[in-house]
């Protein structure tokens, strides 16, 4: 029954923290702004996407006049880009930059070199500046191909050898992704997914922190050591509460992602995951509070170890090294990408994890340890 007590306050002078509420809607905003953020990079390294928003026929490209009904002004045209004619091309240059992206010029006959001036700090000029290089690229040949003396229905089938048809099966089972495209899916499950649900078990290592240091400076820290029962069982009546709003947050994080077009699968896995790294990151942030006497220090260090932490959980999704694959694998953050972005669970995952079960139980038993002793030395 103690420990419900101890567990109740400390429940409850969580949610009286105002400054606990205000960072649970900022990491709803930090969702949202990920999200976004996605979303927005992936259209326009996407093409396809920037064609399918109507993004591509709001770009304009300036060309000669001289090339209307040419190739390359077709090919600009059909791949949806707004191609403005001049008959001034000196004008069209005074423009770059401002109204087009991109200017093209092509020389006399019978050489007709090709100029391309592109504004390169348009965010997006490397997708314009792919499909000028396709346009240009096909110009080029037709006028080899022209020159070889071959005539126009040979080159159009040359161009075009193969028509291909897209035929889509089993498209009940296909994931309903707000962005079908490689570069969202990476960006989404390959960082943001596994930052999001960790940011409240971020956060638990600073209440935790918080909670003992602040019993500390207000003097009622030796009151809880004096309380009769365990040290394992003051622990726990401290965390649970921590914990459990943390996995709830979690849980949310989730839902959300779900809503806005990110499921997540093997959730149940995944929660039994993050309850182990709870423990962990809330054993440290007891081992931290241990150590120190003042809030100051505590957020001090508390900062520290979790920039250490961060960069040994995150730093893995980047790397790209076959020969490491044996031990990124047993990184935490990248078990993650792989059950939430996937329905299928291998043994070879299970077998990953637990590492990750030996070093959180180690750590919380760690802290369970210095909290004892601390307590055998207060009182």
């Amino acid at each position: 029954m103690k420990v419900i007590a101890l567990a109740k306050k400390e429940a409850q002078d969580i949610l009286t923290n105002r400054i606990y509420i205000m960072v649970v809607f900022v990491q709803i905003f930090i969702i949202l702004g990920a999200f976004g953020l996605g979303v927005g990079s992936a259209v326009i390294t996407d093409p396809g996407l920037l064609d399918k928003f109507g993004v591509t026929s709001h770009l304009t490209v300036g060309i000669s006049e001289n090339l209307k009904n040419s190739t390359i002004a077709n090919d600009l045209s059909a791949q949806k880009l707004n191609v403005v004619y001049f008959k001034n091309m000196s004008k069209a240059d005074k423009l770059l930059g401002s109204e087009l992206i991109a200017v093209v010029t092509v020389s006399s006959s019978p050489k007709q070199d090709i100029v391309v001036q592109s504004d390169t700090s348009n965010p997006f000029y490397p997708i314009v500046s792919e499909k000028i290089s396709d346009a240009v690229n096909k110009f080029k040949l037709e006028k080899k191909l022209q020159s070889a003396g071959i005539s126009k229905e040979m080159i159009q089938k040359i161009e075009n050898p193969v028509i291909l048809n897209q035929i889509n099966s089993n498209e009940d089972n296909i994931a309903k992704l707000a962005l079908n495209t490689s570069y969202f899916v990476e960006i989404m499950y390959g960082f943001i997914v596994p930052f999001v649900l960790l940011l409240p078990f971020f956060l638990a290592s600073n209440i935790v922190t918080d909670s003992i240091v602040g019993e500390k400076e207000r003097k009622t820290f030796e009151m809880i050591l004096m309380t009769p029962i365990s040290s394992s069982m003051v622990v726990i009546g401290k965390i649970l509460p921590i914990l459990s709003f943390s996995l709830i947050q979690s849980i949310a994080w989730i839902i959300l992602l779900d809503l806005l077009g990110v499921p997540i699968y093997n959730v149940f896995v995944l929660i039994f995951m993050l309850i182990f790294m709870g423990l962990a990151f809330i054993g440290i942030g007891i081992l931290i509070s241990m150590l120190v006497d003042s809030t100051k220090e505590a957020n001090s260090a508390i900062t520290l170890a979790l920039m250490f932490a961060t960069f040994i959980l995150f730093m893995p999704l980047f790397i790209k090294m076959p020969y490491l694959e044996g031990i990124l694998n047993i990184i935490p953050t990248v078990l993650m990408v792989k059950l939430s972005s996937t329905p299928i669970i291998s043994w070879d995952m299970m077998l990953f994890f637990i590492p990750t079960i030996l070093a959180s139980t180690l750590i919380f038993a760690m802290a369970v340890t210095y909290f004892r002793h601390e307590r055998a030395i207060r009182l």
